[in-house]
């Protein structure tokens, strides 16, 4: 028997692996997406397709989604054949998206005045956190919300924190963008001067991943910079 009902919507480089650890976890799953390939791809491991997602919400009392930016955002739970269009009265909306503060307190206050519950939960990690299921998520909304739904939300995370109400989960989620776009410009410094030094890449990198400089996105990155592996994880955009 299911543990609970839960409806995605956003089937993308990081919504895929979500949803395939949410069934795992034994939740049942019904999923949406704007590209049918994806929703008939998690239909064969196990999740629900729908057709829109206000039909997602219409079918299930947590609904969570994941899409690229604001607009989407917006469009997906707010729009024509969106969320609240088929929300009940009580029902809670999780936007996982990394979008602007400001988008998640308009979409907050949307839901507040539709009866239904919101947090926002953006994330860090990454597509390998997201297959791992070791995501960190910084939530914004109330806190009552917030511990129903804690449970469900470790099956895709290692670490869940609450800061504050609508929009805290994001403007958290621009303080770590700083952090880690700002890492990401010095360890590829850092790797282009051991090279142009005459010094192998890799052993600098071995040399420093131990002391002060360590950190996750240099354990991360760095082999994947080393290997000349430059395939797109997150969107530049959303970095500024």
């Amino acid at each position: 028997m299911a543990r609970g009902e839960i409806g995605f919507v956003g089937l993308g480089i990081m919504g895929r692996p979500m949803v395939r650890n949410l069934i795992k976890a034994d939740y049942a799953v019904t999923v949406y997406d704007i590209v049918a390939e994806a929703v008939e791809e998690m239909a064969t491991e196990g999740a629900t397709p729908a057709s829109s997602a206000a039909e997602v919400a219409s079918k299930t009392p947590i609904i969570i989604t994941m899409v690229p930016d604001s607009p989407q955002s917006e469009a997906a739970i707010l729009g024509p054949g969106g969320v609240l269009e088929g929300a009940s009265k009580g029902d809670t909306v999780i936007d996982m998206s990394s979008i602007a503060p400001a988008s998640s307190k308009k979409i907050g206050g949307a839901c507040d005045a539709a009866g239904v519950n919101f947090l926002d939960a953006p994330v860090s990690g990454g597509e390998t956190g997201a297959i791992e299921g070791t995501l960190a998520v910084m939530v914004g909304g109330e806190k009552e919300v917030f511990e129903k739904n804690y449970d469900m939300l470790t099956a895709m995370s290692g670490s869940i924190v609450l800061c504050g109400g609508y929009g805290a989960g994001n403007t958290t989620k621009l303080a770590n963008q700083i952090i880690v776009a700002g890492n990401i410009a010095a360890l590829g410094e850092a790797l282009v001067l051991a090279k142009k030094s005459g010094i192998d890449p890799k052993v600098v990198f071995e040399a420093i991943k131990g002391g002060l400089a360590g950190s996750t996105v240099m354990n991360t990155k760095g082999p994947m910079m080393l290997e000349g592996n430059f395939d797109p994880g997150f969107r530049i955009v959303l970095h500024q």
